[in-house]
C-alpha cells in the first residue's frame, strides 16, 4: 500500500493540453498499445461532442479527429496489435480508424441490425470478436457481435453481425468489457442493473451465460480485477460499488465481496469529499483493485479496495477546476493521463515539473450524457444453473 501510495502522491503535472475552438467534455481515454519509438505513442479521447481526438501521448498535440456525424460516437478503444481505434455509433454501426492516417473515413465499418443504437462496445484480447451494447428499442437490447479481423478484401464495406444475444437484459446496454487474456469471456453492465458474464466460445446465448450479477442500480463501469482476473467490478451511475469473485461460483464461499450503495456515505475521507467514481484499475504487481473518485472541484483521489471496504489512499490536487470524467494510467511507466468537464487533457508523471502552471476554469456548458439511475431487485449474484 504504501508503494502505489508513493507512486500517485509522487505524480505531477507535465503537460495540459491547449484549449480548442469547440468546448467539450473529455469523457473517455485510451492509449496505443504498440511500441513505435519514431512514431510516438498515441492517445485518443472521446469528446461529449460525439467525436474523438488523436493525441500524441507526451506532447498532448491534437493529430487529428474523428466524428461519427450524424451520430454519436460512444467509447474509445485501440486494437491490442495495432494502431486502429474503435468506437460505437448511435447510426448502428461500430466505426474503425487508422489512428496514424488523416483520412476521416473508417477504414472499416461494422453495421448492426435495424434499428440498433449502439451506446458500449469493447473488442477482446486477439482483435478478433468486437461486441457492442444497444439502448434499449421496443422490448430488445441487444449485445452484436462481429468478427474484427482485417481483410483487405473487404475493407470497402461494412461488415455484418456474426449474431446477438437478447434475452439476458431488459434496458440500455450500458457497458461491455472482454477479459483481459481470454478472448472467449465478456461481461456486460446495464441500466436494468444486472452484470452478466458469458463464454462466447459456446454456441448459444444460454448456455453462454456464465452468471448474471446484480447490482442493484444502473451500471456506469466494469471491469476484471484479482489473479488470472477472476474477479468482476462494476460502479453504478448513484455512486454505488460492487466486487464479486467468479472462483467462489462452484464453492461454498459467497460470491460477493463487496457491495456499496453509496460510496460518498460509506467512506472516511482524509482530505475533502468524495462527490463521485470515475472507474477502476486492478494493478497486477500488487494484486490489488484499486478505485478512482474525485471531486467537483477536480481533486482526484484513489481509493484501495478490500473485502472490508474501500479505503482512501491519496489525492491528487491542482490539476483540473471542474469533474473529471476520465483516466489512463500506464502501470509500465507509472504515468496518468487524466481528462475532464474543464476541457484539460493532462499528462502526469512521477517527479515532473510543469513548464506552464495556467489552471483552467470551470466550463460552463451543459453535459451530453443523460445518466439514468433506477434501483432494482437486490439479489446480489446467481449461478447460471445448466439444464
Amino acid at each position: 500500500m504504501e508503494k502505489i501510495e508513493e507512486q500517485f502522491s509522487n505524480l505531477n503535472i507535465v503537460k495540459r493540453s491547449l484549449r480548442t475552438k469547440e468546448p467539450t467534455y473529455l469523457l473517455g481515454i485510451d492509449t496505443s498499445k504498440t511500441v513505435q519509438a519514431e512514431k510516438g505513442s498515441l492517445a485518443a479521447v472521446l469528446c461529449s461532442n460525439g467525436s474523438i481526438r488523436i493525441y500524441d501521448k507526451e506532447k498532448l498535440n491534437i493529430l487529428r479527429e474523428f466524428s461519427g456525424y450524424p451520430g454519436i460516437l460512444n467509447g474509445v478503444k485501440f486494437a491490442n496489435s495495432h494502431d486502429s481505434v474503435y468506437s460505437s455509433c448511435t447510426d448502428g454501426t461500430v466505426k474503425c480508424w487508422d489512428a496514424r492516417l488523416a483520412s476521416e473515413k473508417p477504414v472499416q465499418l461494422f453495421k448492426g441490425y435495424p434499428s440498433n443504437i449502439f451506446i458500449s462496445f469493447d473488442i477482446n484480447c486477439d482483435d478478433h470478436v468486437i461486441c457492442a451494447g444497444t439502448e434499449k428499442v421496443d422490448d430488445d437490447a441487444l449485445l452484436v457481435f462481429w468478427d474484427a479481423r482485417i481483410n483487405s478484401q473487404d475493407l470497402s464495406t461494412a461488415k455484418d453481425p456474426l449474431g446477438a444475444y437478447s434475452e439476458t437484459h431488459s434496458d440500455d446496454i450500458t457497458q461491455v468489457c472482454f477479459h483481459p487474456s481470454n478472448p472467449n469471456m465478456v461481461v456486460s453492465g446495464s441500466t436494468d442493473g444486472l452484470v452478466n458474464v458469458f463464454d462466447i466460445s459456446v454456441d448459444n446465448e444460454e448456455d453462454a451465460l456464465v452468471t448474471t450479477c446484480n447490482s442493484v442500480s444502473s451500471v456506469s463501469h466494469i471491469g476484471w480485477s484479482g489473479k488470472d482476473y477472476k474477479q468482476i467490478y462494476c460502479m453504478t451511475h448513484d455512486e454505488g460499488f460492487c466486487w464479486w469473485d467468479l472462483n467462489h461460483l462452484d464453492t461454498d464461499e459467497p460470491v460477493t465481496c463487496l457491495n456499496i450503495q453509496n460510496v460518498r456515505e460509506g467512506i472516511n475521507m482524509k482530505e475533502g469529499t468524495l462527490d463521485y467514481l470515475i472507474g477502476g484499475l486492478y494493478h497486477e504487481k500488487m494484486d490489488r483493485l484499486f478505485v478512482v473518485g474525485g471531486t467537483n472541484t477536480g481533486v482526484i483521489h484513489l481509493l484501495s479496495c478490500s473485502a472490508s471496504g474501500l479505503v482512501y489512499v491519496c489525492s491528487l490536487q491542482g490539476g483540473h477546476a471542474a469533474t473529471v470524467r476520465s483516466f489512463c494510467w500506464n502501470v509500465q511507466d507509472d504515468s496518468l493521463l487524466t481528462g475532464g468537464e474543464d476541457e484539460q487533457l493532462l499528462l502526469w508523471k512521477p517527479g515532473a515539473v510543469e513548464k506552464t502552471l495556467t489552471k483552467k476554469k470551470s466550463m460552463k456548458i451543459a453535459s451530453s450524457v443523460y445518466q439514468r439511475v433506477r434501483v432494482h431487485g437486490n439479489d446480489s449474484c446467481k449461478r447460471r444453473k445448466k439444464q
